[in-house]
């Protein structure tokens, strides 16, 4: 695997403080943020300084029931290709359920939900990761996520999921110690002994990030320091095998240059630590994977039933459905209301006007909103279709001020086509208006 080095998450937000970064040999940008024909300067100034940019996506579903999206593969393909990338990564996760293939409706999570540690969703998986490594123009690696909830009845533990994923595909992995920090605060697993079950061989490199605990409950913020824990098991991966590449992300509350710098060296000495671990003891690297699928295939059946599970899990999340059977129903809440939070805050990026119209109104019209309606179309449907909502059934107390601009910013964008600013266009439309008040 190509040596990556030490990197950070670039974002718009720290975009020049990234390129003033000593050291930072790569970056890695979310996929679907990114516009090939119009990538930002700041990434195509770090791209001429031969900084290698890395896209990665996270909204491909790879563990979700349906096998991917053409679509989606086909733009993940071509920003690769665009940033001359060596890799794509993408997530060990489902983002969406329900559909044709359970003859439910199509749900939307909004975030990276767990598969099921289960032989069914084992071999799935295998042939979704393999449906998207043909359609890739580079190596793809996948990355294991943080989860408040666990499956009943799995059958493997971590370890030997992803061994088995990258023995039976040649998959490349993306281990997140700071995931592995979340899952042993929410799901009591070693992640000592997870590290000890992993093809160290197959790792593309490592994500490092922040959180916080409450009430017993880790939360993989990305909005906060490194904790010190997150560090002692990179510095234990480390002294297992030598990282290709680390990687600091950080997508919420971002710190000064300097906190960001000092973040990253943490990160540089916390590897140090762990490779003169493994100097004194010699440690060894397990045989590598074959790259060829063992295991049975992914027949409709298998889809089936776990896309029946998988639904069932998002429709209690996001719909207000019963839980079902084996789930904690404690931490399906505290779930529920952190995916009601975290698509109140997209929204609000992804239409900024609306909590500047709305003000101090806006949160808790939109959790009210979300309560019975999931999301079914991406952020900026969800957006859409909470202001459609709003001008039906709101009783007015906001003023007409406030409803006048909503009903404008949601013509402005509902159509095919932004509306024309001529003055003819204006003139005819403010007409109508009156008309229609009368």
């Amino acid at each position: 695997m190509r040596r990556l080095g030490t990197g950070i998450g670039w974002r718009p937000e720290i975009a020049d403080a990234v390129e003033e970064m000593p050291g930072i040999e790569w970056v890695e940008a979310v996929s679907e943020n990114l516009c090939p024909g119009h990538l930002p300067d700041s990434l195509l100034r770090l791209r001429e300084r031969g900084v290698t940019v890395v896209p990665h996506g996270v909204s491909l579903g790879l563990g979700g029931a349906d096998r991917p999206d053409a679509g989606r593969l086909a733009a993940l393909a071509e920003r690769a290709e665009v940033l001359g990338s060596p890799l794509v990564t993408e997530h060990i996760a489902f983002v969406r359920a329900g559909g044709a293939l359970t003859a439910s409706p199509s749900l939307e999570a909004g975030h990276l939900l767990p598969v099921p540690r289960t032989r069914d969703a084992l071999d799935v998986l295998c042939e979704n990761v393999r449906v998207a490594q043909a359609a890739l123009p580079v190596p793809l690696a996948v990355e294991n996520i943080a989860a408040l909830v666990s499956w009943p009845d799995e059958e493997l533990p971590e370890g030997q999921f992803l061994y088995e994923l990258a023995d039976r595909t040649g998959v490349r992995l993306l281990i997140d110690v700071a995931n592995l920090h979340t899952n042993h605060v929410n799901r009591g697993e070693d992640p000592a002994e997870a590290l000890a079950g992993l093809p160290l061989e197959a790792i593309a490199y490592v994500h490092v990030a922040g959180g916080f605990e409450r009430d017993g409950v880790w939360h993989d913020s990305h909005a906060h320091p490194v904790a010190r824990p997150v560090l002692d098991i990179l510095a234990d991966l480390a002294s297992r095998v030598a990282p290709p590449g680390v990687l600091l992300e950080r997508d919420e509350n971002f710190p000064s240059g300097d906190e960001l710098r000092g973040e990253v060296e943490a990160i540089r000495v916390a590897v140090e630590k762990g490779r003169a671990a493994a100097t004194g003891t010699g440690a060894a690297a397990p045989t590598s994977g074959t790259g060829t699928d063992a295991g049975s295939g992914a027949d409709d059946a298998v889809r089936q039933r776990l896309g029946l599970a998988q639904a069932a899990l998002l429709s209690a999340l996001v719909a207000g459905t019963p839980v079902p059977e084996g789930f904690d129903r404690v931490r399906l809440g505290v779930q529920a209301r952190a995916l009601a939070g975290k698509r109140a805050d997209v929204v609000g990026k992804v239409a900024p006007e609306l909590p500047v119209i709305l003000g101090a109104r806006y949160r808790p019209a939109f959790l009210a909103y979300a309560q019975d309606r999931p999301m079914t179309g991406g952020y900026r449907r969800d957006a859409l279709d909470f202001v459609a909502h709003l001008l039906r059934t709101a009783p007015g107390d906001e003023g007409p001020g406030v409803r006048r601009e909503l009903r404008e910013w949601w013509l402005e964008r509902s159509g095919p086509v932004p509306r024309s600013a001529r003055p003819g266009a204006r003139l005819a439309r403010a007409t109508r208006r009156v008309l229609l008040r009368r």
